[in-house]
């Protein structure tokens, strides 16, 4: 099974997981730097469904959001080490700021995001739940994110530069 693939592709896909019954979780981020904290994550999402979507924010996108500088890992590379983890079940790749479209094409049966984000500004909330679907917060793993590991990548290299 092909698990990178584009939105017209993932539909199709996504029309034979239902009709089988599977309930499909949708969730997203930039993972620019995979952790744990992003494995558990994906974990969780997963064990609330049958199929987990990951919406991936491209290069673009992620420019958009995070600054010039970001990401540290290219989509393709990001995308490929997503797609190796078991949780995750396809991996697709947008260019807006948010998956909005995304969502709202695929109507996810759980719309995941973590529990950072306040329940009123989940993108997409409304869609899914106009289509009898749900929203689940996941609690992350405290100290553990991309920009955590960036800034304490950053201090060990100001630490040996004075060497």
């Amino acid at each position: 099974m092909q698990k990178i693939v584009a939105l017209k592709r993932l539909l199709k896909e996504l029309a034979v997981e239902r009709k089988t019954g599977a309930k499909v979780v949708f969730t997203n981020g930039c993972f620019d730097i995979i952790h744990a904290g992003h494995v558990r994550y994906l974990k969780k999402a997963a064990a609330l469904g049958d199929v987990l979507v990951l919406g991936l924010n491209s290069d673009r996108s992620v420019r958009v959001i995070k600054g010039e500088k970001r990401p540290i890992v290219p989509q393709a590379e990001r995308a490929e080490v997503l797609a190796a983890l078991a949780s995750v079940d396809y991996v697709v790749i947008f260019n807006e700021p948010t998956p909005i479209r995304l969502i709202e094409a695929i109507l996810p049966d759980v719309l995941v995001k973590g529990a950072d984000w306040a329940a009123g500004k989940i993108v997409g909330a409304d869609a899914v739940k106009k289509n009898n679907g749900r929203i689940r917060r996941v609690t992350l793993v405290k100290g553990r994110s991309t920009t955590n590991i960036i800034k304490r990548i950053l201090e060990l290299h100001k630490e040996h530069d004075g060497d």
